[in-house]
């Protein structure tokens, strides 16, 4: 209503709470503060800003409390007079610093290196090297300035166990539905553990008695389908006591992902590591290995020239790391080449695997390649080779597809745009459903995931050298203008553009991207439509403060080590690309490496962890014997090679938590901001992308029963939907792979 010329406006304002912050005491004395409301709309005030009483608390308490409820956008150019300098001020509040230990009801966004992942204090065991710097690279972590260790100033004290504790500004931290259902997967994963320690009577090494044994893991649970109801998924009290009874009673008893292939461009293969130090760099498959294994159908060179061989190459980023793995207790390790040759009806058939263990001052190398042999030796040889390889492609994936190339390298990019972007700037509003909990998800990574002795040191092959390893990735591999969905395809030989300037598929039936570009280009579409309408003229992009601001800090504070690949934001191009990459990597990329990880890898013999046993044609040139011998039992071997009870038990709860959708999940393509929906043509754009979302999940659907494309459909093979855009509605689904594509790294 109008009185006297002045509007009167009803606000209300939902302000959330973290337990132990929400005392009476404390709510009693938010309730009767003066609060400071922005964007209110009636026909006669749209667009402007009307201010209620205690401005000057506002200021003071902007930085703590944040009851600001912004529903406009605005660029720092066409910012209100009366919260211009509010703006500023709210910015320089939250970057802190870089002093104290942060506390929890804090908002306070700064930079520190991984330097909190052992106890070096209570376990010598646990120190790790310091990542970040010149030595190890890699993206920064958010600050917590906890106390330094005494024994090893370099590192910082560790949290409570299993993450908590850890510090993550309050806005990124879990809802209270979120972090319930957390908390409660992450328990039974500890309880799975404990229970099979006990049945194996505390030794962590002891393999499987039998493949029989194994399958009987997956009688007694270990599914991993929806709940038919959102009840049902909110019911985590009756979730918990009937795994609980489960896991109880066990003790009682006593008892398809993407591969990281890259077409082959050029022959013979040939390492670029120093020989001096590693070895001959040349390897043992050769043209005619080559040429036999395709039957004679068309030269070595000639599959090269038309595109029909492919490598999973791993032999490069695990040879420096051999030597120091086989030092570490029940591992091993090798380099690898796999080579996979693309059949007539377009699915690859793996033809070769090379091994490789470096030279040593007391050892020559070791290398030997493996065929799908027609004898039974050698069927069990090639066996025990695909074991090690895919040893080797999981933990690849864990650390480098998984956790570095999302959860690592996309926390800069949020800690950046909250000290720099104002909650204000229509490119904060896009961003901001693509960071949401990733910060509080990664440090509850670095409690129970990453740190020394966790979960992934305990069950992958490497180690404790695990986050070494990605750190040697991150060195000589990534680079951000490589994380868009075509330049990483094109690196990798698996698209290039035609004469026609199209990109084409160098395997025409390659699920992850045929459903990739789909989702690619209409995030680009929707992101163009947003900053066209913020950005008439190239001018506003250069002229933005807070843009370059941002985008500045995440490459100098965020990603320092990186010094190439980061375009300029001086055209709508380039702004349109950074910001799809970083939805792109949050949301699809994520959603394909993640989601998947059970339904493919539960089953672990499909995808085990580790290989726990050197190759016995290894073991026959001079090196330990092993017992009992591959001649007189091979499957006894295998058995030995896989994962132990105890790491299978530990890792495959892990994987189930990991593969779940949370509760309270937001979707792409579906879940609306307050800001897009309060501008008029921001809402039409986001209508468009929409309908674009649910069409692509109509084409995936076709796609899926389409019995041309061998690759995703016929006997035996799983329906590619992990990329499928969805309500998450879990009625009728049989995988959480179709439950649809969050918007953020959540989980």
């Amino acid at each position: 209503m109008q009185v006297q010329g002045i509007t009167t406006v009803t606000a209300t304002v939902a302000v959330r709470l973290k337990e132990g912050i929400s005392t009476p005491e404390k709510v009693a004395n938010m309730v009767n503060r003066n609060w400071l409301f922005l964007d209110f709309f009636s026909s006669s005030t749209e667009d402007k800003l009307a201010w209620l009483r205690d401005e000057e608390f506002a200021r003071k308490t902007l930085a703590g409390m944040n009851p600001l409820s912004i529903q406009l956008s605005y660029l720092p150019s066409q910012t209100p007079r009366g919260v211009k300098n509010l703006r500023k001020e709210e910015l320089r509040a939250i970057r802190g610093d870089g002093r104290g230990e942060r506390k929890e009801w804090e908002r306070i966004y700064d930079y520190d290196v991984y330097n909190d992942l052992g106890d070096p204090d209570n376990d010598p065991a646990t120190r790790r090297p310091v990542l970040g710097g010149r030595g190890r690279p890699y993206p920064r972590r958010c600050r917590t300035g906890r106390r330094r260790c005494r024994t090893d100033p370099s590192s910082e004290s560790p949290p409570a166990k299993d993450g908590a504790g850890i510090y993550v500004p309050r806005d990124e931290a879990f809802t209270e539905r979120k972090a319930g259902a957390f908390a409660t997967k992450k328990a039974l994963s500890a309880l799975s553990a404990f229970t099979t320690a006990q049945r194996v009577s505390g030794d962590r090494r002891r393999g499987f008695p039998s493949l029989a044994a194994i399958d009987a893991l997956y009688e007694d649970g270990y599914k991993n389908r929806p709940s038919s109801s959102q009840q049902e998924a909110d019911n985590l009290e009756g979730y918990f006591r009937e795994v609980l009874q489960k896991q109880v009673k066990l003790l009682l008893k006593g008892e398809k992902e993407e591969f990281k292939e890259e077409l082959r461009k050029d022959f013979p293969i040939f390492s670029k590591l120093d020989e001096e130090t590693y070895g001959p760099g040349d390897s043992l498959i050769t043209k005619e290995l080559i040429e036999e294994q395709i039957n004679g159908v068309m030269t070595a060179e000639e599959a090269v020239e038309k595109k029909k061989l492919f490598m999973l190459d791993y032999h490069d980023v695990l040879l420096p790391f051999v030597h120091a793995v086989r030092e570490l207790d029940d591992t091993t390790l090798y380099a690898s080449r796999t080579l996979f040759f693309l059949t007539e009806d377009g699915t690859l058939r793996p033809i070769a695997i090379e091994l490789t263990r470096p030279k040593s001052p007391n050892t020559p190398q070791w290398r030997q390649v493996f065929t799908p042999g027609s004898s039974v030796a050698a069927s069990w040889l090639w066996q025990l080779a695909k074991t090690h390889v895919l040893a080797h492609d999981t933990g690849y994936h864990q650390l480098v597809s998984h956790w570095l190339r999302t959860h690592c390298c996309v926390e800069p990019y949020v800690i950046a745009a909250n000290r720099r972007l104002s909650q204000m700037h229509p490119i904060y509003r896009l961003l901001h459903p693509h960071f949401r909990f990733t910060m509080e998800i990664n440090a509850q990574a670095r409690g129970m995931l990453i740190n020394a002795n966790g979960i992934i040191e305990s069950a992958f092959a490497p180690g404790k050298l695990c986050m070494e390893l990605s750190s040697a990735v991150y060195d000589k591999f990534w680079r951000f203008d490589m994380e868009a969905l075509p330049a990483d395809l094109i690196r990798r030989g698996m698209a290039f553009h035609g004469e026609d300037g199209k990109l084409k598929l160098t395997i025409e039936d390659y699920p992850y991207a045929n459903d990739g570009l789909l989702v690619w280009d209409s995030i680009k579409e929707w992101v163009s439509d947003h900053v066209n309408h913020y950005y008439p003229s190239a001018s506003d992009i250069y002229s933005d403060e807070e843009l370059h601001g941002w985008w500045n800090e995440v490459q100098t504070n965020g990603h320092p080590d990186k010094k190439d690949g980061w375009p300029e934001l001086d055209c709508h191009g380039s702004l349109i690309k950074v910001l799809t990459t970083i939805i792109w990597v949050a949301s699809g990329h994520h959603a394909a490496v993640n989601f998947g990880q059970y339904p493919y890898a539960g089953y672990f013999p499909n995808r085990p962890t580790i290989a726990r046993r050197n190759m016995p044609t290894e073991e026959e040139h001079g090196c330990e014997g092993m017992q009992p011998t591959f001649v007189e039992d091979p499957v006894r071997v295998l058995l030995d090679t896989f994962p132990s009870q105890y790491q299978t038990t530990l890792i495959l709860p892990a994987l189930n938590l990991l593969s779940s959708h949370s509760p309270s999940e937001e979707y792409m393509g579906t879940h609306t901001e307050v800001a897009w929906m309060a501008n008029r043509e921001v809402r039409a754009a986001f209508g468009r992308f929409n309908e674009r979302m649910m069409r692509i999940a109509e084409t995936i659907d076709r796609r899926n029963r389409d019995p041309e494309r061998r690759n995703r459909w016929g006997p035996g093979v799983v329906p590619y939907v992990l990329l499928k855009p969805c309500y998450g509605d879990p009625k009728d689904m049989s995988s959480v792979m179709e439950m649809g594509i969050p918007n953020s790294i959540s989980i």
